[in-house]
């Protein structure tokens, strides 16, 4: 998903307006879950490259080690209470994906 689709816009406008400091670190699981269960890992991949682009560290992070903290994050899924607590706070900015993946 590249930078310049809507999909993409819309998503990280949702993120930003619920999240307008940045992802917290205990929010980062559920939100990776929810958005996996709605976009390809390529798009999860690209969504993630952004925030870290707009509110991560300061070093350099490549596609790579988001991807590997991608997996890391997903193979160990957080809980439906948290992707719930996730998913109410991006509902409240209007996040309209709530739908499994297929």
């Amino acid at each position: 998903m590249s930078s310049e689709t809507p999909l993409f816009e819309s998503v990280i406008n949702w993120i930003r307006k619920g999240y307008p400091q940045g992802v917290s670190r205990t929010d980062f699981p559920p939100l990776m879950a929810l958005l996996t269960r709605v976009l390809t890992d390529e798009q999860v991949t690209a969504v993630a490259l952004q925030l870290v682009k707009e509110y991560g560290p300061r070093e350099p992070v490549t596609e790579n080690q988001i991807s590997d903290a991608i997996k890391r994050v997903t193979s160990e899924p957080p809980t439906p209470e948290e992707v719930n607590q996730v998913a109410g706070r991006l509902a409240a900015v209007g996040w309209p994906l709530v739908s499994s993946r297929a």
